[in-house]
């Protein structure tokens, strides 16, 4: 898990200072079976490897709860880059929804135009 680890450290380095990414980095789906190690040492070696996230997307309950455990709360940089990607976001639009069904349905039902 060590030699992991320094991997990945390696991989984040290259990522920060020679692309020289400031914004959030985050795992790929550590319930993959992609990285050695349980999940908890999954999520501790990815974060000490200078992830600021890490991500689980199986929807096992038990395992969201080893991995929210492992991985702890979001702060310092990691907070701040996650805040600032946040503020990126664009605003949603407002839509006509009555619209949108009638061009849903007329999609559905082979009568959409294009």
């Amino acid at each position: 898990v060590a030699r992991l680890a320094k991997d990945r450290q390696d991989e984040i380095r290259i990522i920060r200072e020679e692309i020289q990414f400031g914004g959030l980095l985050m795992t790929d789906d550590i319930s993959m079976g992609a990285l050695k190690g349980n999940l908890s040492e999954r999520c501790h070696s990815s974060l000490k490897a200078g992830c600021d996230l890490v991500l689980h997307c199986n929807g096992e309950m038990e395992e969201m709860r080893v991995v929210a455990e492992a991985s702890g709360m979001l702060d310092g940089l990691g907070l701040r880059r996650a805040k600032e990607a946040l503020g990126r976001r664009p605003q949603p639009q407002d839509i006509d929804i009555p619209a949108v069904k009638s061009e849903l349905e007329q999609a559905l039902n082979g009568r959409a135009d294009g």
